[in-house]
């Protein structure tokens, strides 16, 4: 089992930051990695970054250049850094923990996810 839980969302002006956290608990070295989503009213939850224990990252071409996925091993923790901030990032974000082997950009490559955080984006 694994436990996950996100903060740090809130209102935010375009062209402004915020700086997510997933807190990770329980069996965490049976995963991988941990990924960021997003969803936004009436549309999919798409992939955002994820970084992997060993650091490794990757993005998606939405949010590269803006947000900054990084890590604190001894937290536990896994933050998104988001500037830049512009209205069509408003979305719920998610975090959630990686299969092994899973397609990491891919919701199908997760099993474990947290409740969400609010971000919207102001114009």
């Amino acid at each position: 089992q694994v436990e996950l839980v996100e903060s740090g969302g809130g209102l935010v002006q375009a062209g402004g930051s915020l700086r997510l956290s997933c807190a990770a608990s329980g069996r965490t070295l049976s995963r991988n990695a941990i990924g960021w989503f997003r969803q936004a009213p009436g549309k999919e939850r798409d992939f955002v970054a994820v970084i992997t224990w060993s650091g490794g990252y990757t993005y998606a071409d939405s949010v590269k250049g803006r947000f900054t996925i990084s890590k604190d091993n001894v937290k536990s923790t896994v933050y998104l850094q988001m500037n830049s901030l512009k209205p069509e990032d408003t979305a719920v974000y998610y975090c959630a923990a990686g299969l092994p082997g899973g397609l990491l950009a891919s919701r199908r490559g997760y099993d474990y996810w947290g409740q969400g955080t609010t971000v919207t984006v102001s114009s």
